[in-house]
């Protein structure tokens, strides 16, 4: 079991690494398109690179009896003590997590307009306090270190991210609702993700997204395909990486963690996010941001100490 939770705290990292670098990505993307058209794009794309997955599981199990078949996309997952459940579980909760998701990122997407990348960045993160505070609601029981862990790494995050005077305005507010509506697409996941195929859930959800995300764009951004095909490069990235790949590795690695523990780990994105900076567009770190990553490094370090 221990094993199971180092891989699957990789994942969650190696999650949270492509959507650091995914900022780059989305702050070009804004050049040449509006918030609704880049992310109905980007979810979009997402779901399409899963369906061949998804096409090679059903033909690689769908025809097996017995428990091979049970993880195969669009049949019968069951849950880990061995209780059936049927496939419209997966639909329930890939739409679930798609209205999270989708409400999140345009939260954040609209909030960003009128707020500062720094103070977005301390706010959207305030995630990992709200997870454990949401837990507790839903009766789930969130060790000490957590508690401790999570302060550290909000301090972390301050130090990281916000440069000047905080106070909140109305994009502030908007992030903030962000950072609320992710707290509940991980809790979401953490209530659907052991009881359906991880890949067929993770499709659903970004069809889901993508769909009311260009609605929305056709709606009030005219979006042209001059748009796309000019900024192909950053949204093909956002796609394919940061939607297809890294959500996909966050749903199957939070199987196995406490949503609060997950959310500590993933929050890792904003660090990495100043590091790609750092590498990518020769942004310096200050002793300030250097202090601000290691405190969530101890964070999620901490977090993953074993209590015996």
């Amino acid at each position: 079991m221990r094993k199971t939770a180092v891989i699957s705290s990789l994942l969650l990292f190696l999650a949270a690494c492509i959507w650091g670098v995914a900022f780059v990505a989305q702050s070009v993307g804004m050049d040449y398109m509006g918030p609704l058209t880049f992310n109905g794009a980007r979810f979009l794309i997402g779901g399409t690179v899963l369906l061949p997955v998804l096409y090679a599981r059903r033909g690689k199990y769908g025809g097996k009896a017995g428990g091979a078949g049970r993880e195969a996309a669009g049949a019968e997952s069951f849950t880990e003590k061995g209780k059936r459940v049927g496939g419209s579980v997966v639909w329930r909760g890939g739409i679930c997590c798609g209205l999270a998701i989708c409400s999140a990122s345009l939260f954040q997407q609209f909030g960003i307009q009128y707020t500062t990348v720094g103070k977005a960045g301390f706010i959207t993160t305030l995630y990992i306090i709200l997870v454990p505070v949401f837990g507790l609601f839903l009766h789930k029981r969130v060790p000490g270190r957590v508690w401790v862990a999570a302060v550290a790494a909000a301090v972390g995050m301050y130090l990281l991210c916000v440069t000047e005077g905080f106070r909140i305005g109305k994009g502030d507010a908007l992030v903030f609702v962000c950072a609320v509506l992710f707290s509940v697409h991980i809790l979401v996941i953490d209530h659907f993700s052991p009881l359906a195929d991880g890949v067929a859930l993770s499709c659903i959800q970004f069809f889901t997204a993508g769909i009311l995300c260009t609605a929305g764009a056709l709606a009030v951004e005219q979006p042209a395909w001059g748009q796309l095909a000019a900024g192909m490069a950053p949204v093909l990235y956002a796609g394919v990486m940061s939607c297809g790949v890294a959500y996909t590795l966050q749903i199957i690695g939070q199987r196995n963690l406490e949503p609060a523990v997950a959310s500590l780990i993933l929050s890792m994105e904003s660090v990495v996010s100043v590091l790609a900076g750092w590498l990518l567009l020769g942004q310096a770190l200050t002793v300030r941001e250097l202090a601000g990553c290691a405190l969530v490094f101890g964070a999620v370090i901490l977090v993953q100490i074993r209590q015996e």
